[in-house]
């Protein structure tokens, strides 16, 4: 193993791991290493498939963007995707392998280490540097025995961490110097260094905070990062942004998608928030669907029977069946798709509920859920306009009848999606449509909206992902952080 690796983990959720990640494997890339993300455990239903098939988690694809690389298992080796409040689907190296509730996943996790340990010696035979992202918090003492994702990877694989902290949730200095006094003392030594991130103003304001830190710690600071302004133009990578995202108000035709609670691929939505021709905004539940909506988009679900009735429960079906009946445009993606056709039946649970219900009725087709999933890369040309797609299909369940006469897609000659007989009911199992310029253009077009032709949705991504390197340049030492990949001991124990 040659690779020099660093791990990143946070005082708790949410405290900007992620971005921060993509933002130093920019940098590394930029200086010439062959750098690679890796995360061991991911709990996330916003997924991507790879070229090589599998799926991994949605923030290791776009620090894979970041590193120059395309998606890879091995950047993320188990990925849980929720599909009640209590079970979870448990992916494997890409594949589903089978589904747990959480005491028995806690129970039987450990025996994980060892896919995990898999990738993470292949990534570091191939690369310069690995940059490593935690999950949740190091502070969990509760889930330390058994932990792959955060102290328990770290000591297996010997790798030193960085610790970040989020000054916007308050008490930053408390959950930094609380973290090193709850773990035990082999585990903190493992912490080199710490970051504080999400800061407003003026960082110079936090001078006696950062020594109070180092003082208490005997860790150096590495950098007080500015809140990013850069990560509001990437894809969101948890749900729990979705409810600080508010409306995108640029004017023109108003889209609005309701928020399901156990939606996936939400990031499908990022490409349309951008385009001043359209006004964007999600609808939290307890809030009825706007009645001036030009267009409302139904997203993937991890659950679609689950969130059909979640739906109900919020009285969104009279809402969404009433914008039909006064012809507006409706557009169902992966399980959205599934609920627009009239059944959906499950006679196994294989998509987290035994049983079937009625769907919305707007498209003519049904839903068989399989254990069979589909992940793939797919590529073809739109039905309406032959441009070019490229996306990604993640789903179980085949969907069929005679709306699928009209597809939205061929992908190398075979039809995927349905449409409606006038139109304007659209359903398709393809993720990613959007950051498709030419098809976003022409969909734009259908439903009366102006697209804005300067915006190249790739190149903008590119072009935030060095704008968010840039900023964290200037706050962070990078030259001590990466050192700190070079400390003694980060040569995996037993490799």
């Amino acid at each position: 193993m040659t690779a020099r690796v660093l791990m990143f983990q946070g005082t708790g959720s949410d405290v900007g791991k992620s971005v921060l990640t993509a933002a130093f494997c920019r940098i590394a890339r930029r200086r010439g290493l062959s750098v690679a993300p890796f995360k061991p455990q991911n709990m996330s239903n916003n997924a991507t498939a790879c070229p090589d098939g599998g799926e991994i988690g949605r923030a290791q694809a776009l620090q894979a963007l970041a590193a120059g690389l395309d998606p890879h298992v091995d950047f993320n080796p188990v990925l849980l995707k929720p599909e009640t409040d209590r079970t979870a689907q448990i992916v494997v190296h890409g594949k589903a392998a089978t589904a747990m509730d959480a005491a028995k996943y806690m129970a039987h996790r450990s025996k994980l280490m060892t896919h995990v340990m898999q990738s993470f010696k292949r990534l570091a035979a191939k690369h310069d540097l690995i940059l490593i992202e935690g999950a949740g918090s190091p502070a969990e003492i509760n889930l330390r025995d058994r932990d792959i994702a955060n102290m328990g990877f770290a000591q297996k694989a010997g790798v030193p961490v960085c610790l970040i902290g989020d000054i916007e949730k308050g008490g930053v200095i408390a959950s930094i110097v609380g973290t090193q006094t709850v773990i035990a003392p082999e585990d903190a030594a493992m912490i080199r260094g710490f970051l504080v991130n999400k800061f407003r103003g003026d960082p110079r304001l936090f001078d006696d905070g950062v020594k109070s830190i180092e003082q208490r710690t005997n860790w150096p600071c590495l950098g007080v990062i500015p809140w990013l302004s850069a990560s509001a133009r990437l894809p969101a990578e948890d749900a729990v942004v979705l409810d600080r995202s508010g409306r995108a108000s640029h004017g023109g035709l108003k889209v609005a998608a309701p928020m399901l609670s156990r939606m996936a691929n939400f990031d499908d939505a990022d490409p349309l928030k951008m385009e001043p021709g359209i006004e964007f905004s999600w609808v939290p539940p307890g809030r009825s669907i706007p009645r001036d909506t030009d267009v409302i988009i139904l997203f993937g679900t991890k659950s679609t029977l689950g969130d059909l009735a979640f739906l109900r429960a919020q009285g969104w079906d009279y809402d969404i069946i009433a914008h039909a009946r006064t012809g507006g445009r409706i557009l169902g993606i992966c399980g959205g798709y599934q609920m627009l056709g009239r059944q959906i039946i499950d006679v196994t649970g294989a998509d987290g509920h035994v049983g079937q219900a009625p769907g919305l009725g707007l498209l003519d087709v049904e839903t068989q859920m399989s254990a069979d999933k589909q992940v793939q890369v797919r590529n073809g040309t739109c039905a309406l306009t032959s441009c070019a797609v490229s996306g990604y299909e993640i789903h179980i369940g085949k969907t069929a009848g005679p709306d699928t006469g009209r597809p939205m897609f061929s992908l190398k000659g075979h039809p995927e999606g349905a449409r409606s007989a006038n139109g304007l009911i659209e359903g398709t199992y393809l993720h990613g449509v959007f950051t498709q310029d030419e098809f976003r253009r022409s969909w734009m077009d259908r439903i009366g909206a102006t697209a804005e032709t300067n915006l190249f949705y790739g190149a903008e991504v590119d072009r935030a992902l060095d704008a968010l390197a840039d900023e964290v340049s200037a706050a962070v030492d990078i030259d001590a952080l990466f050192r700190l990949a070079e400390a003694p001991g980060w040569h995996p124990s037993g490799a």
